[in-house]
């Protein structure tokens, strides 16, 4: 696989998790629980549903990092690979069957 060929891969496959939370692990920081079950239904809509992707926030087009803005906070969140032990990153964030995806949201005070 080329390195356009593994990019293409990794964000596919970013782009599934962020849009649906199944094939990862998805974290909520303490600011996060603190919004309240209410809050946190507006940020996972709004991230399964960003799209603004560009340069500025994804400069290596892998959709692994976004921010968007909910009741007056601005929320981030980032996806990151490791081993399926979770112990080191991945070896290969474009093969499922070594990498464990890991998306953590957090508010950008926390950030």
């Amino acid at each position: 696989m080329n390195n356009r060929e593994q990019t293409n891969s990794i964000r596919d496959l970013n782009d599934a998790f962020r849009r649906t939370f199944q094939g990862g692990t998805v974290m909520l920081t303490s600011g996060i629980i603190e919004l309240g079950a209410e809050t946190q239904a507006k940020i996972f809509t709004a991230i399964q549903t960003f799209d603004a992707f560009d340069d500025g926030n994804d400069p290596w087009g892998e959709h692994d990092f976004g921010s968007v803005d909910i009741d007056g906070e601005r929320i981030f969140f980032k996806t990151d690979y490791y081993d399926l032990t979770r112990a080191m990153h991945s070896v290969d964030p474009a093969d499922p069957s070594v990498t464990e995806r890991v998306m953590t949201i957090m508010l950008a005070s926390e950030y």
